[in-house]
């Protein structure tokens, strides 16, 4: 079993179609994470992003966005009906006034149906939902950035984007590149000559897998050590805390099962087929189905996780970023499911070899 699994992490290594795969995901995830290396604490309006998000959802503390606080946020909402209800339903400015004044003892909720009901003002929520953030100050923004590091590391919060990138790239990267996993070994002659071999049946599936396994646990390693460098590098001046440690936990919790599963579905579906080609869109349909949102209990439309999916994905802005709902123990049905399919694949070499 070690002898396949060493030959097979040996043959990954030499490829050059490999490193550059590994150089594709490296940059592909840096890219995405760029914009966290730009959090600091600021001395002055000059260091605030001038980037404009084009809606609310997509503003970040990298653009100098913070959370407004809700007597502040009731305030600037009630400013904008004003300002609407005198622009776009042609009301004076002391009626406009005293609609906002009606509402005053209106939690949002209410004076939402009171507007649509009395004045059909319909997208109200939304106006609402739109002060949710607003540009901060540099001392709004440094106090919202130091809360934010007395519960939990800069690097626990970064380390969180980092899995959600490598996650999604390393996914691509596993179902294109673990096609060389079998390649060899299911071609015909191969595959016959192999079963005439003293090799047992749970040696081989688990050598190979364990060889695919750890190729992917090389370029995770790799992975995390270069943006743990560059994280301490890029964050140095700001004194934030970054430990190695946040790194490798979320790599642990959030990659390394969908990796796993990864590679037993590509066994099992060489095994099954005698090629491994078909697993490659299988894996693409099956890491869109672990990609899509859906609807909560309330109707609204988010990243809210999916059984066995292969992917955790943190959408969240960078300072409230949360696990999907039962990602751990849906962490915990992979590797179950995954040594389920070892199982079955060691049966499958069995009765191809009878």
């Amino acid at each position: 079993m070690s002898v396949i699994m060493r030959r097979e992490i040996k043959n990954f290594l030499k490829r050059p179609l490999f490193w550059i795969g590994v150089f594709i995901v490296v940059l592909g995830v840096f890219q995405d994470v760029r914009p966290y290396f730009g959090i600091s604490y600021v001395s002055s309006d000059k260091e605030i992003s001038l980037n404009t998000p084009s809606t609310i959802d997509d503003a970040d503390i990298t653009d100098g966005y913070v959370p407004t606080n809700e007597e502040d946020r009731r305030k600037m909402w009630e400013e904008g009906i004003q300002k609407n209800l005198v622009s776009e339903f042609e009301m004076g400015q002391e009626e406009a006034e005293a609609v906002i004044e009606e509402m005053k003892g209106m939690d949002i909720q209410e004076a939402c149906e009171y507007l649509e009901t009395k004045y059909h003002y319909y997208n109200a929520l939304y106006a609402y939902e739109d002060t949710e953030l607003h540009q901060g100050t540099p001392e709004e923004i440094n106090s919202y950035i130091k809360s934010k590091l007395k519960s939990h590391r800069f690097s626990y919060y970064f380390s969180r984007k980092f899995a959600d990138f490598s996650g999604l790239y390393m996914g691509f990267f596993a179902a294109v590149m673990l096609a060389a996993l079998f390649w060899q070994d299911t071609r015909k002659n191969t595959y016959e000559l192999l079963h005439t071999k003293p090799v047992r049946a749970g040696q081989y599936v688990i050598g190979k897998a364990a060889g695919g396994f750890w190729v992917c646990l090389i370029v995770l390693a790799i992975l995390n050590l270069i943006f743990w460098a560059a994280c301490c590098i890029f964050t140095k001046g700001s004194g934030f805390e970054v430990n190695l440690m946040d790194f490798l936990a979320a790599t642990g919790l959030y990659i390394l099962p969908n990796m796993l599963m990864i590679v037993c579905v590509y066994g099992l579906i060489s095994l099954l087929f005698k090629n491994p080609l078909p697993a490659v869109p299988f894996l693409i349909l099956y890491m869109v189905y672990s990609n899509t949102g859906g609807r909560n209990a309330e109707g609204v439309y988010g990243y809210y996780g999916r059984p066995l999916a292969i992917m955790v994905r943190f959408p969240g802005r960078f300072f409230d970023t949360a696990e999907p709902p039962m990602v751990l123990l849906n962490q915990s049905f992979l590797i179950l499911a995954a040594i389920g399919i070892i199982l079955i694949c060691i049966q499958l070499w069995k009765r191809r070899r009878m």
